[in-house]
């Protein structure tokens, strides 16, 4: 089922299409879930892709600055279809969650807050701490092997990721040196190249161009130098969004991430959700743009140099590394994630019974019980904080 062959696509353009449309309508969970779900989907059951091109593409996503599911999914559209099936890949996983949080966005300006999203992310909060420990198992299962160096590499990655509570993009490069260095235990003058993409222009949508330009300038910022997944990238747009440049509350910002959480698709889409906040539709094209189009430009820049290198010892050995500490620091913002979610016994229970559910029956999908845990949060939220 794993020997997809890059030059040999086994399926559309259109079928990727619709695959990365459905995964952002559907995919919850955030970065972790995303790529366990593409991993399944895309390498194990659909065999479109390699497992060497979904290592590599990991690899990359992790190393370079961006959000990690996006990058991923923009790397795996270029593996068969080049610049045509990256753009349809990126461009379809972020649509539909940036529509929703846009359609959100409205809601809230129209109506005054969320106050009802409190309730439903008590529970799909819980549920998708659940989703995201199975996908984390698998990919440790299936990425770490019996390998004993890559599972000390793991540990090590989750434990950090756990104590600090961010992910360290320097570790990822040096776990990856250290297997190239144990394994092939190379002689100086091999190099690697990774190349920074430009920054994106701004185009006029209507509204404050001043505004716009200082949300352009921002939010390319938290695209193209915030390392790691959506967890990382929130303590960046706080800093900026609330306490430099004063454009929400403390309030809204965390309604912003709640919106994120329980939206399907990758975690930075709150972008979006801030930039409509702060400037309306064009803020939140501005910003969601901003956002993505960096890190569209490093995974199209630097793939071709991992698709030609790709198969040689030294890299595989660099991938490898890189991937074992991937895997454990995803692993480890299970954790981190799981303290903010599971507050008192109901949560627990939940997330619990969600990873369960999803051990035990395997072709359970995650939508069904997302919707699921929003109506068990919407009926034990009032009875769990107003006694």
């Amino acid at each position: 089922m794993n020997t997809a062959i890059s030059s040999a696509p086994r399926y559309s353009l259109w079928q990727l299409l619709l695959y990365f449309l459905r995964l952002g309508t559907l995919g919850f969970g955030g970065p972790v879930a995303l790529v366990g779900y593409m991993h399944r989907d895309l390498v194990e059951q659909r065999g479109w892709i390699a497992e060497a091109d979904y290592k590599e593409g990991l690899a990359l996503a992790q190393i370079a600055p961006g959000p990690l599911a996006a990058q991923l999914a923009i790397y795996l559209g270029y593996v068969h279809y080049r610049i045509w099936g990256a753009t349809v890949a990126g461009f379809a996983f972020v649509i539909p969650s940036f529509l929703m949080v846009v359609g959100l966005g409205w809601a809230y300006v129209s109506y005054g807050g969320l106050a009802w999203m409190q309730a439903v992310f008590y529970g799909v909060g819980a549920a998708v701490i659940g989703i995201m420990a199975i996908s984390a198992h698998k990919l440790s299962t299936k990425n770490v092997g019996s390998d004993k160096l890559l599972w000390v590499i793991f540990v090590a990655l989750a434990a950090v990721t756990i104590i600090t509570q961010s992910e360290i993009a320097w570790l990822f490069i040096a776990a990856g040196v250290l297997v190239w260095v144990v394994r092939i235990k190379p002689r100086l003058g091999t190099t690697t190249n990774l190349c920074l993409a430009p920054l994106p222009l701004a185009g006029w949508l209507g509204g404050d161009p001043n505004l716009l330009w200082q949300i352009l300038l921002f939010f390319t910022k938290a695209g193209a130098f915030v390392f790691g997944s959506g967890l990382a990238v929130v303590p960046f747009l706080y800093g900026g969004v609330v306490t430099e440049h004063h454009w929400l509350t403390d309030k809204q910002f965390v309604d912003a991430v709640a919106v994120a959480m329980i939206t399907p698709g990758p975690v930075v889409i709150t972008t979006g959700f801030i930039g409509y906040l702060v400037a309306g539709f064009p803020g939140a094209v501005m910003a969601a743009g901003a956002t993505f189009l960096p890190c569209y430009l490093i995974t199209v820049i630097a793939a071709p140099h991992f698709k030609k290198y790709g198969k040689r010892p030294a890299l595989i050995a660099f991938v490898d590394g890189i991937t074992a500490a991937a895997v454990g620091a995803i692993a480890g913002s299970v954790v981190v994630l799981a303290q903010r979610s599971i507050t008192d016994v109901p949560t627990a229970a939940l997330a619990l019974i969600t990873a369960v559910l999803l051990w035990k029956f395997k072709k359970l999908q995650e939508p069904y019980i997302v919707a699921g845990a929003a109506l068990i949060g919407l009926a034990m939220y009032p009875l769990m904080h107003h006694v």
